[in-house]
């Protein structure tokens, strides 16, 4: 007998089989956990075996969640690309709009990007998301809702970067944000040592960006520096300014990022740290958006300098190691 399987459960399939978490997996997805367990469930059922081996505290692949692993993730690529195709059949012209994550609305590399490809190529449509963070973005492009985004491809799990292409298009240089009053605000760069003892925000707790995270856990590891612990995601600059002023936080942040009321922004210095930001795709994508984009995002990597490194520059052994070996082509 035939069975008509919903993408919607392999795509929760692969999310847990990536996540060995069902909370983690459902924040992934932007579902709640039960529904997610209720997906699981159904796929169970019409797999007719047992996918997951679950307890209190662990979940694992069996055996059959292993076989049918490859076949799921083959299944949702062939899908996206189907609905690439039928949307691209279905519009005319110049094609559909290209949906772009550019991050933030300041202080990112996103928005000159797309608007210098807005000026380069008027035909195309370009609509902007901003969902902050390419830990969401993935799973945005994963599930055909978003085509290109910004951010740290090396922060992803090593299965959800299967799924994108990317190019490295820019070396952010990073800064602190100092509350009033701080003692390091006297200085007009704040070399990493002087930050030992401090406790730096780095958006921990929020799903959309532990990218992030992951890279201020590394850049602060044996440095005497302390993560901000878990918290919820802050909207608002009102709300963010009340959260760090309460905790006494300073902040991680690119040194473009000037949007934080009241607090001073300092350059990080000896060494000087740096976040690569690279362009992402999913994988097979083909709009000829992709293209402009690519060549905006070049050239103003060549008149801004945006790969050019200082000699006392520092990056993640996982960053030189992921944008040593990325991938060109469209």
């Amino acid at each position: 007998m035939r069975h008509d399987i919903n993408p919607r459960l392999l795509r929760a399939f692969v999310a847990v089989a990536e996540e060995l978490h069902f909370t983690r997996a459902a924040a992934r997805l932007f579902v709640a956990q039960q529904a997610l367990s209720r997906d699981i469930r159904n796929l169970e059922q019409l797999w007719g075996r047992t996918l997951f081996d679950r307890d209190t505290r662990r979940v694992a692949l069996t055996f059959e969640g292993n076989r049918l692993l490859p076949v799921a993730r083959h299944v949702l690529s062939a899908h996206a690309q189907l609905s690439e195709e039928l949307e691209q059949s279905q519009t005319s012209g110049s094609g559909r709009p290209l949906v772009v994550d550019v991050v933030a609305r300041n202080g990112s590399t996103g928005p000159p990007v797309l608007e210098a490809a807005r000026a380069a190529a008027p035909g195309l449509e370009f609509v902007p998301r901003f969902h902050g963070g390419l830990a969401r973005a993935a799973s945005e492009m994963a599930g055909g809702r978003l085509d290109v985004s910004f951010g740290r491809v090396a922060g992803l799990p090593p299965a959800v970067r299967e799924g994108l292409e990317h190019r490295l298009i820019r070396y952010d240089q990073l800064a602190v944000h100092l509350p009033p009053g701080h003692p390091l605000t006297a200085l007009p760069r704040v070399p990493l040592a002087a930050l030992a003892g401090e406790t730096v925000y780095a958006a921990a707790g929020n799903e959309d960006t532990t990218e992030w995270t992951d890279y201020a856990r590394t850049l602060f590891a044996g440095r005497g520096v302390k993560l901000a612990p878990p918290f919820p995601k802050i909207e608002g600059k009102v709300e963010f300014r009340r959260v760090m002023h309460k905790h006494g936080w300073t902040v991680l942040a690119n040194i473009d990022f000037t949007d934080v009321p009241e607090m001073a922004l300092r350059p990080l210095t000896d060494p000087v740290p740096l976040a690569p930001v690279s362009m992402v795709w999913r994988r097979g994508l083909r709009h000829p958006g992709l293209r402009a984009l690519v060549d905006a995002a070049q050239t103003l990597g060549v008149t801004e300098g945006w790969l050019e490194r200082p000699p006392d520059s520092w990056l993640p052994d996982a960053d030189i190691a992921i944008t040593a070996d990325r991938n060109d082509h469209l």
